[in-house]
């Protein structure tokens, strides 16, 4: 058993308690709310390890409780959606989600996305114990693909799940241009060829935190293909 603590945000009473029984019963905490508003309330008293938000609620959408939490905190965020729409889908990962659920879903494979998040989290919280782990510097960011961290003289970044994927693709690039649908493809897992500014929020993002991280790197856009890494000698 555990003690990593799960918010759900669902206004149908079927699926939340759905989702929270299969949670439940491998070991996790829940704690379920009818809006997404009682969900940011209880947010700020208590932060939990991992949150899950339907898009569609009354009150605040799943969509402006993400925008809420992300202007604070880097906790990992599944959305559930009833809706299969390419909107849908840009608007959640432009926003900072983690994944991306549509109804119906099958709540096993909630469940192991749950768990794969919350790995991901475990492993940076004791990278402190880990040792021989890959790095790979490009100028002043070292990635270290063992703990899953990116730092810049020695202060780790505080990245999102999706941002960190997004930026280490660029750094294993070493420099090469890669373009939008590779890194949908490799960083959101959407095959689907869509006019989308999800690439760019993300990178308005990140370059914010390279700025404030006081990085001698800089996120260049390739006009017309995509994106790629560039830096400067000290």
């Amino acid at each position: 058993m555990n003690n990593q603590l799960i918010y759900i945000a669902e206004d149908e009473k079927n699926i939340r308690i759905l989702i929270e029984t299969f949670l439940m019963k491998e070991g996790f905490n829940v704690r379920s709310f009818e809006t997404g508003d009682d969900l940011f309330d209880e947010f700020e008293i208590q932060r939990p390890d991992l949150v899950i938000l339907d898009v569609m609620m009354p009150g605040s959408s799943g969509f402006i409780i993400c925008s809420k939490i992300r202007s604070f905190s880097t906790v990992p965020i599944i959305f559930l959606t009833a809706r299969d729409s390419d909107e849908d889908f840009i608007s959640g990962i432009s926003l900072g989600s983690d994944a991306y659920f549509t109804k119906p879903f099958s709540p096993i494979k909630l469940v192991m996305q749950v768990k794969a998040m919350l790995r991901r989290v475990e492993m940076d919280t004791t990278r402190e114990s880990n040792e021989n782990l890959d790095e790979f510097k490009f100028y002043d960011l070292i990635l270290n693909s063992g703990k899953m961290s990116v730092t810049c003289k020695s202060t780790e970044l505080k990245l999102t799940q999706i941002e960190y994927s997004f930026l280490s693709y660029l750094i294993e690039s070493n420099g090469h241009a890669v373009s939008r649908e590779k890194l949908l493809a490799k960083v959101w897992g959407y095959d689907k060829i869509v006019e989308t500014r999800a690439t760019d929020d993300t990178v308005k993002r990140l370059r914010k935190k390279l700025i404030e991280s006081n990085s001698r790197v800089q996120i260049e856009t390739i006009r017309g293909f995509g994106f790629k890494l560039t830096g400067e000698v000290s």
